[in-house]
């Protein structure tokens, strides 16, 4: 199966959400590359940013799940395929 290479920009506004988080992350950590979170005090938010190397579908799957929590807001970014 083809896999693309992404990055997923989480930010976290509120804690409810953080432990099905991690939850997530933790089921499909097969999948990623790199985590790095960032408290970014002065706001009171939280920025991870998540590195995968997934099929399409899966990559789209996490996003939209973590998308949907709440007070977590979940970007993607995917590598231009003829870069790799």
């Amino acid at each position: 199966m083809e896999t693309r290479v992404a990055v997923l920009a989480i930010i976290v506004r509120e804690g409810a959400g953080v432990t099905a988080l991690n939850d997530l992350l933790h089921q499909y950590a097969s999948y990623i590359i790199s985590r790095m979170g960032l408290p970014y005090r002065k706001r009171n938010v939280n920025i991870i940013s998540v590195a995968m190397d997934a099929p399409s579908d899966v990559i789209s799957a996490l996003s939209g799940k973590i998308g949907r929590l709440p007070g977590i807001t979940a970007k993607t970014v995917y590598a231009p395929e003829e870069a790799l």
